[in-house]
């Protein structure tokens, strides 16, 4: 699959490129994300698909590609669906106007349904009438029924001499953000406002170095209430582009600094052209992650509110305490309702959302890989949290109602095993792993990293619970423990690094600990049930059941 490139205009621009820069740690948030889904066949190809947008309905989703039957390089497509339960259709021409022999990119549909916005031009080709090598141009119509209308060019302030693009616009209609190339120096996020939806557009003003870096910012998308800021950012060379967000307390306040979206979103592919639902309940993007059908797909993921305010992974009496205390008061803590954002006070909308998810398990948003290990067949272990679903090998058995949390792979302990791609870095900071075990015998591995450390293991003389996990150099010595895991009952054993601490634990009880300021770090696939270098007697012979790896420390 080729690199996830953004339309040539952008590259193409005075032949400019991108620069690499600096990611900046996680912020946290009071929601987080599922598990991406790929909008499948019927929507994607083998061709092109990028800059997608769902029209405030609901109904109908436009995006870019160059597919057949266009009438330019690119084209915009729209897929419509009944209601928003039912799958999206097969997508079709957007037709002409507003699609024509020059290339149509970025759709945006007004509140209204009735403007649609949208970027023409390539490169050095500046259409005739237009201003710039890139413009932002508008089709209107009277009603959602009618077709669009001959595209208008937004012209100035807004369009400028450089290349202007990727238009968002607030749905009072008075706030326009967009991307441009003018005196900033690089592609910057900017944004324009005007008086009334009738007025014309004021002197555009840059959105500042909170969001905007040396490297190229675009695609701008807004939450309704104004709060959240999602845009992609990335570099020309490599070609990689990543999801950044920011928030602000209002739609008034300056933007804080931005930071990547987290996994399961951030991957080691690429992520571009995000787009909210109507709702704010579902984040639509473009990748060239594994599992899609052409050079770039459009995926989907829910957008789940943090009602797990204590953080045990369950909503329930605890939680509600926490709400009842903030009751009337603006605490974003506890402030998820209207999903997922909030409106700035605790109220029967937050205790609405709070109940949906009553008696339920929540898994922490830090929870970036879960092997629930419940299936009943097949050669493929879903990872429930994250993008690392595991490959069987050997001729390990399903236990459907053998495990200690429903089931459980059962592992013969010669060559059974499960093999997952790159999840975490043990050196990039605190994190968690942990499983349920039965079984087993001295010196099998329960995780490692392929030709790496055991992660978790039994100990070659005891069978009590191990690590192998440790700094460089002649300093660095596994940390073992005397009790033992492989006496033939259920075990909840566990590995936590904070970053100046390694701990073991069997049943939620620490039974070694030492300091420990480094680990090695190498970025290599993991295995269940084996030994990194799959040493003869490192296969675990017994059953392994909900396997979880946290991006955190946690106290089980």
């Amino acid at each position: 699959m080729r690199l996830f490139q953004i339309p040539m205009f952008v590259l193409s621009l005075f032949g400019l490129g991108l620069l690499s820069g600096l990611d900046t740690p996680a912020a946290n948030a009071d929601f987080f994300f599922g598990k991406p889904q790929n909008l499948g066949p019927t929507v994607n190809s083998v061709d092109d698909v990028h800059g997608v947008w769902v029209a405030p309905d609901g109904l109908s989703l436009y995006f870019t590609s160059n597919r057949d039957g266009g009438f330019g390089g690119y084209d915009l497509w729209v897929s419509t669906r009944p209601t928003t339960q039912d799958d999206w259709e097969p997508p079709q021409n957007a037709g002409s106007p507003p699609n024509s022999q020059y290339s149509c990119w970025e759709p945006f549909i007004s509140e209204d349904g009735l403007s649609l916005y949208f970027n023409d031009g390539c490169g050095d080709t500046i259409i005739p009438g237009g201003y710039g090598h890139a413009d932002v141009y508008v089709s209107t119509r009277l009603s959602i029924d009618d077709n669009w209308g001959p595209p208008i060019n937004l012209g100035p302030p807004v369009n400028a001499s450089d290349g202007d693009a990727m238009v968002n616009i607030s749905p009072d209609g008075l706030s326009l953000y967009f991307t441009s190339i003018r005196s900033a120096g690089w592609f910057d996020l900017w944004m324009a406002t005007r008086d009334s939806a009738q007025s014309n557009w004021n002197e555009p003003v840059n959105l500042g170095p909170s969001i905007n870096t040396d490297q190229g910012e675009f695609c701008p998308e807004v939450s309704r209430d104004g709060r959240l800021l999602i845009f992609m950012r990335g570099q020309e060379s490599p070609a990689t582009w990543d999801l950044w967000y920011s928030t602000r307390a209002s739609g008034q306040d300056s933007w804080c600094t931005a930071s990547k979206l987290p996994a399961p979103i951030d991957s080691p592919y690429s992520e571009a052209w995000p787009s909210l639902s109507p709702d704010g309940n579902i984040l639509y993007f473009c990748s060239n992650r594994p599992g899609g059908y052409g050079q770039g797909d459009i995926w989907q993921v829910p957008i789940i509110p943090n009602v797990d305010f204590n953080s045990d992974e369950m909503v329930n009496i605890a939680d509600l305490l926490r709400l009842i205390e903030s009751w009337g008061k603006d605490d974003p803590a506890v402030d998820m309702g209207p999903c997922p954002w909030g409106d700035g006070v605790v109220d029967e909308k937050d205790l609405e959302v709070l109940m949906s998810y009553w008696g339920q398990e929540f898994p922490s948003p830090d929870l970036i890989a879960h092997w629930r290990l419940d299936e009943a067949e097949g050669g493929v272990a879903v990872d429930s949290a994250g993008n690392s679903d595991g490959v069987l090998v050997g001729d390990p058995v399903w236990e459907p109602a053998g495990g200690k949390i429903g089931g459980a792979l059962q592992l013969d302990g010669v060559d059974d095993c499960v093999t997952m791609e790159f999840v975490r870095d043990p050196s990039e900071g605190a994190f968690s792993v942990l499983a349920w075990v039965k079984g087993g015998a001295p010196g099998q591995v329960i995780v490692s990293q392929v030709n790496g450390a055991n992660w978790l293991m039994a100990g070659a003389s005891d069978g009590g619970l191990a690590t192998e996990l440790k700094s460089a150099g002649r300093t660095g010595k596994a940390l073992k423990s005397a009790t033992s895991v492989t006496d033939g009952a259920w075990h909840r054993v566990g590995f936590v690094w904070d970053g100046s601490n390694r701990i073991l634990y069997v049943d939620d009880i620490e039974v070694a600990r030492d300091a420990q300021t480094t680990l090695v770090g190498t970025y290599a696939g993991l295995y269940v049930g084996a030994g990194g270098t799959l040493a003869p007697g490192t296969s675990w012979s017994g059953l392994i059941d909900d396997v979880r790896i946290y991006d955190r420390a946690v106290k089980p």
